[in-house]
């Protein structure tokens, strides 16, 4: 990383609070780290949390103390024991503890901080409480309505979501008529609004950023963050998250923080999803169509994705399976972003069933139903791969993912996804048991 790319160290600036303090009171419970080995836990200070993906079914949501009316919605979401991450984040969130935290796609991360918020919310009229930043305004519009499902019966917290593509007028009505307690955005948007002072950030309590890697990785974006971190108050809660944390951008996330409790759940190479089937289809460029036509006919799926790697493929290869009756929708940077929501929207509520998608929708989009996933165009790069295959196998469920390799560059980021997760991936077999990628089969 350049000196460019360095993240200002708020140490070394007149103008912004020093980050080196350590916060006063013992609210924050022991910061830190701790080893988790089958389930349980143990109090040792050495080395961040690291574990292998189960339910942890010796709690359940109610052994953390939180106010009946969240427990009421998670009861009517139909959770009842927490995933490993939430089992050792929640307890040290609603504490107020910073935290770092790693775990894999489909565990429920969101859950963490959507739920640790409400719990510590004491919400004021005319003041917003808690800014969660994302970095695509799609994942921005799920997290907002995440926190809508969780606070259904706390009739008095008012959330709002804020991104570009939309008229930013309409988020200062917004802002000044009917001030939002939460708010949910894109750091551009966020930054423009607290810049025209539509936002008062001066009473922000908890200050989340989601996928963080993707967010701080950007040096424009970054940026961004700072700007919007510095308008804040020096005593709050800050809470990272992302699926692929490597070690370079890990020290950038803590000159956020103080004293922060990291937490990795699952050892790099195990990040992988239990559940999920994953195959390779070796074909050539113009087998493509053929092949995915094939398989969709042969194969039963609730919903399916299909990712490839340009906007222009994304519009042919959605027009082709309509052609084909298979009604299929498309969602890309293309298309303004009224019509992505709603394409997304109708495919969430299973009015569509086949997606065909940039990487756009590759990371943190949770759509329960969807069990197969297809790279049509090979991924750049393991992370990528990662975040699409995830897409299938939501929290531990079942699912399969089908990669096209149609040339050596293809089959390179095939052989770096094994060597890097420690997984085989098999070719395509001729007949799969629907019970092995669909649950209750």
């Amino acid at each position: 990383m350049t000196d460019e790319q360095e993240l200002l160290d708020y140490d070394e600036t007149d103008d912004a609070p020093q980050q080196t303090e350590t916060k006063s009171g013992t609210s924050h419970g022991s910061s830190g780290t701790t080893n988790v080995q089958n389930g349980s836990t143990t109090g040792t200070q050495s080395g961040p949390i690291r574990g292998s993906y189960v339910s942890i079914h010796a709690s359940g949501f109610k052994d953390f103390l939180l106010k009946p009316e969240l427990l009421r919605a998670i009861m009517d979401c139909g959770f009842e024991h927490p995933s490993e991450v939430q089992h050792e984040s929640i307890p040290q969130a609603i504490l107020g503890t910073d935290i770092v935290c790693q775990a894999k796609s489909g565990m429920g991360k969101t859950a963490v901080f959507v739920l640790a918020t409400l719990q510590q919310l004491e919400p004021v009229d005319g003041q917003v409480s808690v800014i969660v930043l994302c970095h695509t305004r799609e994942l921005a519009f799920q997290i907002s309505r995440e926190y809508e499902r969780f606070c259904k019966y706390m009739s008095s917290v008012k959330v709002a979501v804020f991104f570009g593509g939309l008229p930013a007028k309409h988020d200062e009505d917004i802002l000044k008529k009917n001030c939002p307690h939460i708010v949910v955005g894109t750091p551009g948007r966020i930054l423009a609004l607290a810049k025209s002072k539509a936002l008062n950030l001066r009473q922000i309590k908890h200050f989340i950023i989601d996928e963080c890697d993707k967010v701080l990785e950007s040096l424009d974006m970054r940026r961004d963050v700072q700007e919007i971190f510095k308008m804040t108050p020096h005593e709050k809660q800050v809470l990272m998250f992302s699926a692929t944390l490597n070690k370079e951008i890990r020290p950038v996330c803590k000159k956020f923080m103080q004293d922060p409790m990291e937490i990795y759940i699952d050892d790099e190479t195990k990040l992988t999803l239990h559940g999920l089937r994953q195959h390779y289809v070796k074909l050539r460029e113009n087998e493509k169509n053929r092949k995915l036509i094939d398989l969709l006919d042969k194969l039963e799926f609730n919903q399916v994705v299909i990712f490839v790697k340009s906007v222009p493929r994304c519009t042919a290869l959605c027009k082709l399976l309509t052609e084909q009756n298979f009604p299929a929708v498309e969602i890309h940077r293309g298309m303004p972003q009224e019509e992505r929501l709603a394409r997304y929207k109708e495919f969430k509520e299973f009015q569509t069933r086949i997606l065909v998608a940039t990487n756009l929708f590759g990371r943190g989009m949770d759509i329960e139903r969807v069990n197969i996933v297809f790279n049509y165009d090979m991924p750049e790069d393991t992370d990528t791969y990662l975040h699409r295959v995830a897409r299938a196998g939501r929290f531990g469920t079942k699912g399969l993912a089908i990669t096209y390799v149609a040339d050596e560059s293809d089959a390179a980021v095939l052989n770096e996804v094994q060597k890097r997760f420690e997984v085989q991936i098999t070719e395509m077999p001729d007949e799969i048991d629907v019970a092995t990628y669909i649950e209750n089969r």
